[in-house]
């Protein structure tokens, strides 16, 4: 596909990189020379130094003849301009970057009203991303499927936890959920495992359910920790007044700690039901004053990642049940995952993820849409889900009988309101959500998990 970004700052970059691996003729637009000779040095697509809102630039760029255009400019207006101007070009879909909390309440009809095919919002996808979290103490990252009728969620073995040299084969039984361990990371090596897979301490399982079975599971192995009712967030952006709305809906207390005066005044008027103090949350005494030792749960979402992690890792030395540390840069996740920081989010890394499942469901020709798209173990592995059409391959044959490429998973069904964990005997029938755990490369739809005869 012709694929424009216009912007090409973290978002951007980002999504550029991720497609760039997927194969898509890249152009890439940004006004600034020094971002433009980085991107070329790094990345194999085709950089035009320009304004995203110029017809000359985006003309040059091929916004006549392209298939998609991001405008992810730090600018929510010069995005909405960017993205008019190339569909009057000819562009055929394009996706715009919107992160006003203003502008949130009028997504539809700004898509509308402008003719965008999706806005994105990275702060509001992190927010999610830890709500989510939140609903779940103990575990490390969830991600939702058919709007969280399953979840696949990350948990790390501790020594001497319950897991350890288990046979998932006597998972069940054993502790009496009905889940399917997805995924497996050791080390560096991310494993689709068989029955006969044995578990050890510092695995990081991908656990497949829904919310009830996966609860019934961290409990029977004690580590499911007791719910959120107290959350203390550090940084008073974009992200937390996304991420506040979401908490105080589900009844959640909120702290929010933001150091700068004017900022303060208005997160009052933005979440006047929060508790909003006005202090750094650097300093220990600042936290201890406003409540660290009584909340349940601390996040930290600053834009400056040291200042994350380190208030973080003082939250966790203090004894805070959980706690979730937002980080942009890629190479810090060894350093967090050695010191314990194991529950990160990257908003760039939730948009790229989004835009890619985008992507590819456009793509898409065979067998059934792409509704989901996660990647797991560093992108090593990738979690799907695809509405699965009456003229798929898959249909009506039971999965012992399916012939699956190596290292491909069917590890959930989603039939109507009702979650399925299947077995040998189970099929796949039109208008099921089928969630598909692959390290067997980029799947297009859902017929290319057959092995080709």
């Amino acid at each position: 596909m012709k694929i424009i970004i216009a912007g090409a700052g973290k978002v951007g970059h980002s999504v550029a990189a991720l497609l760039a691996e997927e194969g898509h003729d890249l152009t890439i637009i940004d006004r600034d020379p020094e971002t433009i000779q980085h991107i070329s040095n790094t990345l194999d697509v085709i950089c035009v130094e320009g304004s995203a809102t110029n017809p000359g630039t985006l003309r040059e760029a091929g916004a006549e003849h392209a298939d998609l255009l991001l405008a992810a400019t730090e600018q929510d207006e010069v995005n909405m301009v960017c993205g008019i101007s190339a569909r009057k070009m000819g562009t055929a879909h394009v996706i715009a970057r919107v992160r006003d909390p203003e502008y949130l309440r009028q997504t539809e009809f700004l898509r509308e009203a402008l003719g965008l095919s999706v806005i994105v919002n990275p702060e509001y996808e992190c927010a999610k991303e830890i709500s989510r979290l939140l609903r779940f103490p103990g575990a490390v990252r969830v991600d939702s499927f058919s709007k969280g009728s399953v979840e696949i969620v990350e948990h790390k073995i501790p020594i001497g936890g319950a897991l350890d040299g288990v046979v998932l084969k006597d998972l069940v039984q054993r502790f009496g959920a009905k889940i399917l361990v997805s995924l497996v990371e050791r080390g560096k090596e991310a494993m689709i495992p068989n029955g006969n897979f044995v578990l050890q301490a510092g695995d990081r399982l991908s656990i497949t359910g829904n919310s009830r079975e996966l609860r019934r599971f961290f409990t029977a192995i004690g580590q499911y920790k007791r719910p959120v009712r107290r959350v203390m967030i550090m940084g008073g952006g974009r992200s937390t007044v996304y991420l506040t709305r979401i908490l105080q809906e589900s009844g959640m207390e909120v702290t929010v700690v933001e150091r700068d005066r004017e900022r303060c005044d208005l997160l009052c008027d933005l979440i006047p039901q929060a508790n909003v103090v006005c202090g750094d949350a650097t300093r220990s005494d600042v936290l201890q004053e406003d409540g660290l030792s009584a909340a349940d749960a601390f996040v930290a979402l600053t834009g400056d990642d040291e200042d994350n992690i380190i208030t973080s890792l003082f939250a966790m030395n203090c004894g805070v049940n959980m706690v979730i540390v937002k980080v942009n840069r890629d190479y810090l996740d060894d350093i967090l995952d050695n010191v314990g920081l194991n529950t990160v989010v990257s908003p760039k890394e939730i948009v790229s993820q989004q835009l890619t499942r985008y992507v590819r469901a456009m793509s898409n020709s065979l067998g059934g849409s792409m509704e989901t798209l996660y990647r797991l173990a560093d992108g090593k592995v990738e979690a799907l889900e695809f509405k699965v059409g009456p003229d798929s391959a898959c249909v009506n044959i039971p999965l012992k009988d399916l012939k699956l490429r190596p290292n491909v998973l069917i590890c959930a069904l989603i039939r109507g309101n009702k979650s399925i964990i299947p077995d040998g005997n189970s099929r796949i029938l039109p208008g099921d959500h089928a969630v598909i755990v692959t390290a067997a490369g980029k799947l297009q739809n859902i017929d290319a998990i057959i092995e080709e005869s």
